[in-house]
């Protein structure tokens, strides 16, 4: 009797899905597969096509996420929250993936004609007459298709994952659920890491192997964005096949048992901002959401501009991408099956959300003493028998996956609990504002940082001693926001 006790545990904590609730758990993990699928190959596609670019190198990222991803995504909310007061949740969502798949399917035929299109000559005078560190500024409009690119790409992540896909999820399950199920959904759903990788590798050895007439990059673009646009056809078809047929059972219509739907309350975009700055619960959040943008940003940029250096050109460097890609999902399962749930479930909700910030703070600080040198990583170099600059390439690969599986694992999940216990407007509005707004800025925050520092001082190698300083103090902070939220969810969890 004790072994059947035992395996019932042990079974409820591997798949702790009810069989009736199958019909409602594998198209929702399908629709993570496919935007998460969608997101790697468009991360790893933007960054190549960014950083590669004739004129161009990883100082373009920190100009682009401040001047064009975050107006990108202000403007995005300006019409999300108009069409939220308009148009029914189920048209709202399919509103807002339709123009991302329209551009991703007519981008390659914008990108043949880049020649063209991209005004290489006024840049080049441009440059000429503005110093080294306006760089990064000038490649936007120097290559201004590959710019739009990336914000659109950089967009796909906020609204899809961020706020269509938790947003959906939020919306149908309750606490006792999100328990069982969200990390569920991070486990299967990662598994597109890997599915994209190998996706992204096949095809660029595959296009390498054709005849010296093709355009190599071109041809691996062309089927890249065409896997993209159908991943974005299934989500829609998914999406619409679970409220004609999932939630149209008397089983899942209401998750919370005894509480009325509420009616959503309709306020303008500028009153909307006013009553989630109102709300400390919400502000604690942002500050998680921003934290890891910031973070993750001052590190990332740092670690392109060595990648950059290591692989000059865009199929190599697309081909890393897609290992780093394939290795960070298999390390994302990892943690979702051994670390990510666990510890929700054993040691609570705070205890989850400080994992990110601590990963962070020991990995990014190993990075940074790599790429400054010094006794200790020279006589590394030794050792292993490598290239101080492949070294550094892969000490930030090892930060990156480290910090990404971590955040798939126990960052998104407990930061979309958070949202669980709010009010209708709350959870609508502030989770647009919050997701796309917020996660923006804090990208955008680390990015206007980068932007100072590489005019005052030229290059990312120049300003990398004072990046590694900046990231300990928006750590410090993001973790003392982690640790102020988690009593303030259970408080909420427990009236509700």
């Amino acid at each position: 009797m004790s072994n059947n006790t035992e395996f019932g545990k042990w079974r409820s904590r591997l798949w702790p899905v009810h069989g009736y609730e199958l019909k409602k758990v594998i198209p929702m993990v399908l629709i993570f597969f496919l935007v998460l699928f969608n997101y790697q190959i468009l991360r790893d596609i933007k960054d190549a096509l960014v950083v590669t670019s004739a004129g161009s190198g990883a100082e373009v990222i920190p100009f682009l996420k401040f001047w064009g991803v975050l107006p990108g995504a202000v403007l995005f909310v300006m019409l999300y929250m108009q069409m939220s007061n308009r148009l029914s949740k189920q048209n709202l969502f399919y509103c807002s993936v339709l123009p991302f798949t329209f551009f991703f399917a007519i981008f390659p035929f914008i990108y043949a004609f880049r020649e063209v299109l991209h005004p290489t000559d006024l840049a080049d005078k441009l440059q000429a007459m503005l110093p080294q560190g306006f760089m990064g500024l000038i490649a936007i409009f120097r290559n201004w298709t590959c710019s739009l690119f990336y914000i659109m790409s950089e967009l796909w992540g906020s609204v899809a994952l961020s706020l269509l896909f938790w947003g959906f999820a939020n919306d149908t399950n309750k606490i006792s659920e999100s328990k069982r199920f969200y990390p569920l959904f991070g486990l299967l759903g990662n598994l597109s890491l890997p599915a994209a990788g190998a996706i992204i590798i096949f095809f660029g050895q595959s296009c390498s192997d054709a005849s010296s007439d093709v355009d190599r990059w071109q041809s691996t673009l062309n089927f890249l964005m065409l896997a993209v646009v159908l991943g974005s056809i299934m989500i829609m078809i998914i999406y619409g096949w679970m409220h004609r047929y999932v939630f149209t059972d008397s089983r899942f219509i209401n998750t919370e048992p005894g509480k009325k739907k509420k009616v959503r309350p309709q306020m303008g975009m500028w009153e909307s901002l006013k009553y989630l700055a109102s709300s400390k619960y919400l502000c604690l959040l942002s500050i998680l959401i921003v934290g890891y943008g910031f973070s993750i940003n001052l590190i990332e940029v740092t670690w392109k501009n060595q990648l950059k250096l290591q692989y000059p050109d865009p199929s190599s460097y697309l081909e890393f991408m897609g290992l780093f890609t394939s290795v960070t999902g298999i390390a994302a399962i990892f943690m979702m099956l051994f670390v990510g749930g666990n510890i929700i479930r054993r040691f609570g909700w705070t205890v989850g959300a400080l994992f990110t910030p601590v990963v962070l703070l020991f990995t990014g600080a190993c990075f940074f003493i790599c790429v400054l040198g010094g006794d200790f990583v020279n006589g590394l170099v030794v050792t292993l028998g490598t290239t101080p600059l492949m070294l550094a390439v892969i000490f930030g690969m090892a930060q990156n996956v480290m910090s990404k599986s971590s955040k798939y694992s126990l960052f998104d999940p407990t930061k979309e609990m958070a949202y669980i216990p709010l009010d209708e407007e709350q959870k609508v509005k502030g989770k647009a504002a919050l997701d796309v707004v917020g996660a923006r800025m804090g990208k955008s925050g680390g990015s206007l940082v980068q932007q100072g520092l590489i005019i005052t001082f030229g290059t990312i190698s120049a300003i990398t001693p004072y990046l590694g300083a900046i990231l300990l103090v928006v750590i410090l902070v993001w973790g003392y926001a982690a640790f102020s939220l988690g009593h303030r969810f259970k408080e909420k969890a427990v009236v509700e």
